[in-house]
């Protein structure tokens, strides 16, 4: 595992970062929940993924914590044995009839949505994927049809604010 320097950290980052590394040596992962508040939706996110397994940590955006946990344990247990996903691929696997697909995220977005994991990369030094989900109806947050207020429910947390590994409706949903 990544080392990192604990004598400089406040004694609650120190215990979170106990906690965060015991969880991912007990369970294979760490899942650290940020809920809701007035400036957006709850969210999701794994660490010590990239550490323990060379799998990108994942983030899920606006899913109940109970479901984004569920999400989050799937793509670890999946990725760290059968190898990476691909971006801009629906998978429908996951959770039934609801498709999800995954994408890069702007490394601009790790403070916010992955504020935890810099204490075990203090330098930031990860990779990092967005697991999105679908309406189960099958809108995206970039579809023009999409339920309203749903692109700002699950922001698409690349530089643009949309899908940029792949052409939405080209070679991506």
């Amino acid at each position: 595992m990544t080392e990192t320097t604990t004598e400089v950290l406040a004694p609650e980052d120190h215990e979170l970062l106990e906690w965060i590394v015991s969880e991912a040596e007990r369970r294979g992962n760490a899942v650290i929940s940020v809920p809701s508040d007035d400036k957006g939706s709850g969210y999701c996110f794994t660490a010590c993924v990239w550490a323990l397994h060379k799998v990108p940590e994942a983030v899920v955006v606006g899913l109940p914590e109970h479901m984004a946990q569920v999400l989050l344990d799937a793509y670890v247990d999946r990725a760290a044995t059968a190898g990476p996903f691909e971006p801009g691929r629906i998978y429908d696997d996951f959770f039934e009839g609801v498709p999800v697909v995954f994408e890069q995220v702007h490394p601009g977005h790790y403070p916010e949505y992955f504020g935890s994991a810099f204490l075990v990369y203090p330098d930031g030094d990860f990779p990092a994927l967005q697991i999105i989900v679908a309406t189960p109806e099958g809108k995206w947050p970039w579809d023009p049809d999409a339920p309203e207020g749903f692109a700002e429910w699950q922001p698409v947390l690349t530089d643009s604010g949309r899908p940029e590994s792949w052409t939405p409706g080209v070679d991506g949903p």
